[in-house]
This record gives structure tokens, sequence and C-alpha cells, in this order.
């Protein structure tokens, strides 16, 4: 009985995404923030891939790092509520691409190369896709990995990137082709050009998945591409 205690513990133990005040202090976006204009995307994956991405910005207004029981594969939380993971996770199913199932199965195969941060003593389906850095494992386990860089040049929409928060917590987010044009100074108007490469990022990091130009924001400890 005191195993099934401590097990569970461990599982409701904080996994990922905590909110920060740099965040939490700004408007909450629930829908593509106003002045952005959309880079063209001529992969169709990538296309589904953002198209997810921000459609959940309609939809998941909550966030909850609690644990679930949920079904496998193709389990889900609540698609209300969720974690910064579950961003990644619920965009990734509208490629065909399974992370409950891609992640469970490789740990099962190589258990030893994953990270014992909440006390696992094992695989778990209901919540090993929903931490950060099994993601990013997974990820670079797959050859997705890219250098961390500061400069946005380096990135592309449907890059997939992981920081580090200003209280050492990890959180994760989608680069999308939304982004603010520079403008014209003499003539004060939108440059039509995409050429600055400022994306914005969904993710949920405390208040639902929003679209916000966070890129920058934070320690960059994982950069991924997974669909070219």
């Amino acid at each position: 009985m005191f195993m099934k205690f401590a097990i569970l513990f461990f599982a409701l133990f904080t996994f990922s995404c905590q909110t920060d005040s740099f965040v939490l202090n700004q408007t909450r976006q629930s829908e593509t923030p106003k002045n952005t204009k959309p880079a063209e995307i001529t992969s169709p994956e990538i296309k589904k891939l953002l198209e997810s991405a921000v459609e959940q910005t309609k939809v998941t207004r909550n966030y909850t790092q609690d644990y679930f029981v949920i079904p496998y594969p193709n389990g889900d939380v609540p698609i209300e509520t969720g974690a910064c993971t579950d961003v990644i996770v619920r965009a990734f199913r509208k490629v065909g691409i399974d992370l409950q199932k891609e992640v469970h199965e490789d740990m099962k195969l190589a258990w030893d190369e994953y990270p014992r941060k909440w006390g696992a003593k094992g695989p778990d389906s209901s919540i090993d896709h929903r931490r950060v850095l099994n993601l990013t494992t997974y990820f670079e386990r797959q050859g997705k990995s890219l250098p961390i860089s500061y400069n946005r040049d380096d990135y592309l929409p449907g890059d997939v990137v992981a920081w580090e928060l200003s209280d050492g917590v990890e959180h994760i987010g989608i680069l999308t082709n939304l982004y603010y044009p520079t403008r014209d100074v003499r003539a004060g108007t939108p440059v039509s050009s995409d050429s600055d490469n400022h994306y914005l990022i969904v993710h949920n990091i405390g208040a639902g998945a929003r679209i916000e130009d966070v890129l920058l924001a934070w320690k960059v400890i994982g950069h991924y591409r997974y669909f070219q």
C-alpha cells in the first residue's frame, strides 16, 4: 500500500511548464494576436502541425499539471486544459504521430537514457509524454536536435523549442508561421516581407494555450526540427 501511495505521489509531483511571471503579466491571448502576418508554409506536415497548435488557443483555456490515468495509445487529458507538453502532443497527433506511444515505446527500449527527475521506477504511458525532459530526450534520440542558438534566423515554423524558466523549471512550445511584420519607417506601414523571422510561439505556461513572442524570453535548452 505504501508503494502505491509513493508512486502516486511521484506521478502528481510537478513535472513541467510551471507558470512564470514574465508571461502571466502579459495580456491573455485566446486567439491569433492582431497585426500578425502568416508566412507561407509549403510542407503539408508543418502546415497541419501549426494549424493544430493555433487551433488549441481557441479551446484550451486552462492549465493543469495533474496526473490523469488516460487510455493508451492516443490518450489525452480534457481538451479544455493541459500543460505545455500537451500542446506538442496534440499538434503532432494531427500529423499522425502519437508522442504518447512513441515516447512510451522508446522508454521501454532505452529506460536508462531517460531522466530520473520524478523518481519513476519504470515507464508510465499516462504521464511520460507529458514531461518536458522526456520529450526532449525522445527528439534527441530520433536525431531531431539542432544547435541551441539565440539568433532568430536559426528557427523556422514548426520547430519545437524547450526552455529553462527563471525558476529553473523546464518549458516547451512550437514556433508558428505567425509574426509581427517590421515597419517601413518612412511610410509607417507594415513591410510585406517575412525576412525578419520574428515568429511567435504557441505554448501553455499557466493560463491555457496562447500565441506569444517568447522565443528568446528564457534560457533555450533544446531546439528540434522534426519535419523538414
